[in-house]
Order: structure tokens, then sequence, then C-alpha cells
């Protein structure tokens, strides 16, 4: 503790020992100030000026603050650097301390439980995640993830078999924190769940070692009863839950921690199967740019950006989820086709609905503020507008007279109570600010009014009081006054002092004239000083009381908001299927994937200046399970390989699809090697990226998987590259005896020789026409392989000089004719051997087959060498 110490400062450094990993907020005044090191590294990350307490000391203490009212942007700018932040207020009337103001931490403020609206993205979840990866850590052979979005209260569970799920099912959340033991980050599997989840520095998730304590079983299992007020974990329907509760019981400390606030906005624990949805990893996502672009950019040329029609945040939330976890239930598949279909076939209601819905707020945000006491009164008038947007919604949801949306209707609470009650309490436009008034209705509380009275009618009273008295006194100059030292006086000039009544009270002597007060003066005085901070106290209880009887009802505004945000989803998917022309996808049971005109949902989108050229495909288990897809560079390869996967994708999710028609199967897992980039930051090359994708691929698939392959093998030299390629399409046609439904798009033209020793391989291609020295790429898939790839007609269109574009075509045909001169006379080139069809030698071929090594002696063998040799 530094020399000289105060009070203050001692307060601040035993709050500072508690919160040592965070940046202290620490409330004095108007300001939180920021002390030590905690000012010198706000000061930096904030761009503020730092300055010092005690200036002339030989050792100042650095120092630096924000003010109160602004402090949310500065907040918000720390949270976003990776910082955490303790918010410490004084939670004692300054008026009533006896000696220093008493101060405490209210909350911690970290990137998962920031819960303001206005720094949080509207159509996203901010999870809070908790993993336990320890073998046996938490007491089950399988491995747990638990995740929370404070903002909303949504509380999840899901539990998978192996480390590999576990990073893909973290990989697809994204959570904005994670929570892992801090023994696990010193084992080698946390590199592995590192890589294959971006976590830690530089990675798409921050990790946040806790102490292992936080993954006790027993402890979680206290939490947990705890938190929904039940006995036994039977009630909540997860009685079944093994490795899941250890990080649902971390989560829920954690947010408790943080937080210090009631959390009576997460009422359910949703475990949720993996096997419900269709698997995708992280890479799968970035490949397919569902929600990002390869270059990590929002927006446009992402699929959520061409899908996303909803009017509401909560229903954009929902459909980012839908598209992240495409079902594998073929029932829940139809139900959600059946309810998009019901708005596809009408126009003016669809669009009727879609009006009302953009006028519905964020309830669950919303019901989030509530219940954590963090809704402010215009807030609460947001709230009660959105609900009486609910009986317009439903109504229009009802004349459709769809069976599919009718039920969803029908369990809809509209919560006229709750509107009711905002509405006869808080004024239509209230003040911004909770603690100054202005923001409860007149007639809502006799006493308010009251106060309310005398604040707005304090002039008219002392205009009646002057009236009064110049009438009794009979002294026609007397004047009622008022000063802030003195309050109110009644004035006489010193002529009149002999008319002065018995019962005025002397308050001060001037020259020329006396000041006096009165019982009913000094009363009204004392009502009409106090009236305004009496009045904005009271409002303020009353407020609270509000907010309370609202969070009460915090499940039934959840449930609400739950259908709202689904029949949002719904629409929006009809919508985009009217614009955009997709047609509902069938389903069949003999995985077949067959599509008809098929596009690219993005693509198509994005390049309107060029007409997007359909394609068909089919895929089954009998005939056409591994396809070959051969052609130029810039034909559609990948293309293609891409909107055969959004289409499952889309028909998964209970979407309409880019295609005239679509016959699909259901598919467990997707799986995609599209690309190739260096991981430096994580050691790995081109190569070993691609081999580490490839092998998950191979060691993952089923026979009910989808996997889309692009260019495998070309991260090395040819012949190894050729031999990985070809060795991968056998090992996928073969895959337990049943093969699994495989794309693969690739260069190595000697591949398409696979379809003469497989019986399930197909080969197609990107049809070009060649016009002179110029191709014109016709984005056609049709039958058949090619030999050449255009490579060098492809460069002349990317603008290779012509020079360099000739001497290529000079070099190639001599290197195909077999004449290496054509090189420059110092290199040492020769055109590469057909792998598969290497001249024979007939006269070694029948040497060795004479051999019989079993009976050859190591001295004869070095004789046989020899001679093998010469005849070479």
């Amino acid at each position: 503790m530094p020399p000289k110490t105060t009070p203050m400062l001692r307060q601040y450094l035993s709050l500072k020992e508690k919160y040592q990993d965070c940046i202290l907020f620490y409330r004095m005044g108007d300001f939180y100030e920021m002390f030590f090191d905690d000012a010198k590294v706000a000061s930096r990350a904030l761009e503020i000026a730092l300055t010092s307490r005690n200036k002339n000391d030989e050792d100042p203490i650095p120092m630096c603050g924000v003010p109160h009212h602004a402090a949310k942007a500065y907040l918000a700018r720390l949270i976003e650097s990776g910082f955490k932040v303790a918010i410490c207020e004084q939670v004692e009337d300054p008026k009533e301390a006896k000696g220093l103001v008493k101060r405490e931490v209210i909350q911690v403020v970290t990137a998962a439980t920031l819960t303001d609206p206005d720094f949080l993205e509207p159509k996203e979840n901010n999870y809070l995640a908790a993993a336990d990866p320890r073998p046996g850590g938490s007491g089950s052979k399988g491995l747990g993830l638990a995740f929370m979005d404070l903002s909303t209260g949504d509380f999840q569970v899901r539990e998978t078999d192996s480390l590999i799920s576990l990073a893909a099912e973290i990989g697809r959340l994204k959570p904005a924190e994670l929570l892992l033991p801090a023994s696990f980050l010193k084992r080698d599997e946390y590199k592995t769940l590192a890589a294959e989840a971006s976590l830690g520095q530089g990675g798409a998730v921050h990790v946040e070692p806790v102490e292992d304590r936080l993954f006790d079983r027993r402890r979680a299992v206290d939490l947990v009863l705890g938190h929904f007020k039940v006995s036994h974990l039977g009630t909540l329907g997860i009685d079944e839950l093994s490795s899941g509760l250890p990080p649902a019981g971390a989560v829920l400390a954690y947010a408790h921690q943080t937080r210090q606030a009631d959390l009576g906005h997460v009422v359910e624990l949703r475990v949720e199967k993996p096997q419900s949805f269709m698997q995708m990893d992280e890479t799968t996502y970035r490949h397919l740019e569902l929600f990002f672009t390869l270059l990590g950019k929002r927006g446009k040329g992402t699929l959520i950006q061409v899908l996303d029609k909803t009017q509401t945040a909560m229903g954009g939330r929902l459909l980012r989820r839908w598209l992240a976890n495409p079902l594998t239930d073929l029932k829940a598949i139809i139900r959600r086709q059946e309810a998009v279909t019901g708005f596809y076939q009408v126009r003016t209601e669809r669009e009727e609905l879609r009006e009302h819905l953009s006028r519905v707020a964020d309830l669950e945000r919303l019901c989030g503020r509530v219940v954590m006491n963090q809704a402010q009164p215009r807030e609460m008038v947001q709230l009660k507008t959105s609900i009486h947007s609910l009986g317009p919604v439903m109504d229009t949801v009802l004349k459709i007279g769809h069976p599919a949306l009718t039920a969803l209707v029908q369990e809809m609470d509209p919560l006229s109570d709750v509107a009711m009650d905002i509405g006869r309490t808080v004024l239509d436009d209230p003040a911004p600010a909770l603690k100054e008034g202005g923001i409860i209705k007149s007639g809502h509380n006799q006493e308010l009014d009251e106060l309310n009275h005398i604040r707005s009618h304090s002039q008219d009273y002392i205009l009646s009081l002057e009236e009064r008295e110049k009438k009794r006194t009979g002294v026609s100059s007397l004047k009622v006054k008022f000063n802030k030292v003195f309050g109110y006086y009644i004035e006489l000039s010193k002529a009149n002092l002999d008319k002065v009544p018995e019962e005025y009270q002397r308050k001060q002597t001037l020259v020329n004239h006396e000041r006096y007060t009165t019982t009913e003066l000094a009363e009204y005085e004392e009502k009409a000083l106090t009236a305004g901070a009496a009045a904005a106290e009271l409002e303020y209880r009353l407020f609270t009381e509000l907010r309370q009887r609202v969070a009460a009802q915090a499940r039934r505004i959840q449930t609400t908001a739950a259908l709202v945000a689904r029949l949002d989803c719904l629409a929006g998917l009809a919508q985009t299927a009217k614009t955009h022309d997709y047609h509902r996808p069938a389903f069949n049971r003999e995985g077949i994937i067959s599509l008809t005109g098929s596009r690219h949902p993005v693509v198509e989108r994005v390049f309107l200046d060029e007409p997007f050229v359909p394609n068909d495909l089919h895929l089954d288990m009998a005939e056409r399970q591994v396809l070959i897809l051969t052609g130029p560079n810039m034909a559609g390869k990948s293309t293609i390989l891409r909107q055969v996967a959004l289409a499952q994708i889309m028909a998964q999710m209970g979407g309409f699809v880019p295609a005239k028609s679509a016959d699909l199967c259901i598919v467990d897992r997707l799986f995609t090697r599209v690309g190739a980039g260096d991981e430096l930051a994580r050691g790995r090359s081109t190569f070993m990226v691609e081999m580490s994708e490839t092998a998950r691929i191979l060691n993952q698939a089923t026979p009910s998987s989808l996997v889309l392959l692009d260019e495998i093998g070309r991260g090395t030299s040819t012949f190894d590259g050729l031999s990985l390629a070809w060795a991968v399409a056998e090992f996928l046609h073969d895959l337990r005896g049943r093969g699994v439904k495989t794309l693969m798009a690739t260069h190595y033209h000697e591949l398409i020789e696979l379809a003469g020793q497989k019986e399930r391989v197909k080969n197609y291609t990107m049809a070009v026409k060649k016009i002179g020295e110029r191709i014109v790429f016709l984005r056609t898939l049709a039958p058949g392989g090619v030999s050449r790839s255009y490579g060098i007609e492809v460069a002349r269109l990317a603008g290779l000089p012509g020079r360099v574009v000739a001497r290529a075509r000079e070099i190639l045909a001599g290197l195909e004719a077999g004449a290496p001169q054509v090189l420059h006379k110092n290199t040492e080139a020769w055109p590469q051997p057909d792998l598969f069809h290497l001249p024979a030698d007939d006269g070694i071929r029948k040497r060795i087959a004479q051999l019989e090594p079993e009976r050859i002696t190591p001295l004869e063998a070095l004789h046989i060498l020899a001679e093998l040799k010469e005849l070479v």
C-alpha cells in the first residue's frame, strides 16, 4: 500500500484486491475513476488523459476517469478490447453516510455478460459457454457443453462423445466467452481443442480459465436445483443429464458472480442432442460462408444475408440458430415446411403480418432487462407498444387459416394485462432518466399527484397568499418572495411596520424593509422545497414496483416472444422463397440427392451482371455415389459443390431451395474441404491444414453423410497429391462397405480413370467452348471428364502479359511433345510421365518374374541386382 494512503484509496485498494483481473470503475460523484495500473491501461485503451491524484507528491498516483452519464460507451470499448470491468457504485446516500461513503462492486461486465442492447448485435446471440473436456473430469465418459445468453435467458446443454465433436459444437456456437477448467489449459488435449475450435489468442472464441471447483458435479446439481427452485432434476426433465451438468453449473456460477443480479428470466434448461441436427464443424461454416465471408466479413456474400427477411431481432436470432443447426428429424422438417408453405401461398396476409411484426421490439431482451432490474422507462413503453401489436399479428395469422400457423397462434399469450399495467403506470413519453421524475402518469398514485400539484402550482398558491395578506394587513405593497438563502418570506417596508400582525415572525432586517414568515408559509415552504425530490423518489419506487410485477410474468413474455420469433422466421423464409423463386424440396429415404435447375443462392444475388446458369445434379447410393468433377479454373466447379451443400442445409432447416425441383435425403453430417490457406499463427502450412481437414472427414463420415472435396492434394507435389486424392476417393467409395455421397472437384485428370475401376464413381465436367486461342465458360455440368485444365487460357483472361502467355504455350507444346530443350538451356526439366501408363520393359519384367526370393542367398541377390542394373 502506498504511503499517505487516504481512507478512499484504502477502500479502493481493498475492492481492487478482490477483482485483480478486472479494470475497476470506482464511482466518485459524477465520474467513474480508475487509479494506478488500471488508469494507465484504461487511458491507453480509451484514448483519454492520464492525470494523477497527488501531483505534488514524490510518487504521484496515476488516475483517469470517465463521466457517469457516458460510461456505457467507454465500458463497451474496454470490453471490445478484451478487458473485464468491475462496476463499483456508492451503495448508501452520501447525506446519510458517517465518514466515507460505502461502495461495493455491483457487477462485473465481460464480453459474454454484456446485456445492454446498444452494444449487442440485434440478430445474434451473445453466448457465455462452459465445457469440461478433461477425460472423466465431469464424472462421465462423455463431454458436455453448456451455454447461456444472459440478454435473453436462453440456457442450453449439449453432450458429445469426443473432443473433436465438442470442438465442432463450440465452432458452431461461437460463444463470446468459453469457460474452461484452468487445469485443462495445461494438457496436450487443449492444443487439439484450440486448433479445432479456433480458441484463444488469434482465435474466434475467447477462453476464460476458471477454478476447477466450478465444474464440481455435486456443486453443479445444487446450483441448478437452487436456481430453478426444484428438489429433483427429474422435475426439469434433465435427470438423464450427465456430462452436461458440470458445465451448466459453471455457467450459472459465473453468471451469478459477474452479474450479481436476479436471473429470473433464465426459466428453462434445454437439453439439445447433437444427433438431432446435421453435424457441421467450424471449417464447414467457414467454407460455405454461412455467416461470414472467407475474409471474415458480415453481410454481403453470406447465406444469412440472402435468407434473412425477418422483421424482429428475436426472429433474426432464431433464423441463425436454424441455419446453424439444420434438422435431421424428417417430421420436424415437414412441420416447418408446412408452415412456410402456409405463408408462401398468400401474399396480402404475409405482407400485412410482416408490417405488424416490424412494430414488435425485442421482447426477449426487454424481458431480460426487466428481470435484471435494468429496464428504463422508455423500454417499458417499448414493451407495452410491442404487446399492443400482438393482437394484429394473431388476427392476421388466423385470417390465413392454415392449420400449421393457426396452431402456433393458439399457443400465444396476448399479454394484455401486462400492457395494461404498464399503460396505466408509465407516461407515453417518459423522461429518459430513471431518478429525475417525469415517468409516472397522473392519477396513478394520490400522494404523487399531491406532490406534483404542489410543485406545479406553487406560484398560484404564493399569489393567493399574497392577496390574502394584503387584505388582512391593508398594506398594498406587501410582497411574498423567495431566494435560495432564506426561502419564502413576506416583505414589508419599514413605513408599514405598525401594520405587522402579531403572528408574523421576523426573518431578516434590511435597510428599508423587514422580512417575515408565518406558520402557514413555513409549512408550505417545506412542502414546496421537498416536493420535487419527494416526487422523484416516489416515482422511482412506483416504477421499480411495476418492473417487479412485469418481471413476475417473465415466463409468459418469453413464451410469446418465442412464438413471435417462430412466426417471423417462417414468414421470412416464405418471403425469401417467393422473392428469389425457391421451391419446396421433397424428401426420400433411399439416400438420393437430386436437384433440377439448381442455383447458388448467394452467387446469383451478388453477380447480377451475369445470368446464373442453373444445373442438374444427381447423387445416390447405387450408381452415382462419387462424382469426379473436372474442368478449368473459373468454370464453376467450386460453385457447384457449394450450391449442393447450401441446398441441403436450406432444405433441412425447413426452408425452400433455389432449384426448380429437389428430391433429397436426410444428411447426418456435412463435410467440406474447399479452398486452402496457411494457418501460420498455429504453425500449420496449407498442406497440413488440408490434410487435417481431410483426416477429420475420413474419420467421421458415415454412409448418411455428404462430402464435398475441392482440389485435394494440391498443397504438395503432383505425384503425392494425385496419389492422395485417388486414395481418398477410393476410401469414400468403399466406406463401411456402403460408401458415402461425395462430390470431388479436381485438376488431376488422371482421376477420371477411377470411374472404370469403381462402379459407383461417375465423371462430370464443367463445359467450356474454345474459340481460337480463347475459351468461353458455359457454366454447365456435363457427363464425362476432360484431359486438360486450360490453365494458360485462364491466365490470359486474368491479365498475364502477352509475352508470358505466349512463352507458356511454347513451353507446354514442347513438354507435351517430349522436347525439354524448349526450356532454358541451363535448366534440367523433363516432361512428367503418365503415372498410370508407364512404359513396360518386358526383359526386366520377365527376369524379375523368374526370381524366387525365398531361395536366393544374399550373395546371389547382389549378383541379380548388378544384372538388373545392366539391363536398365
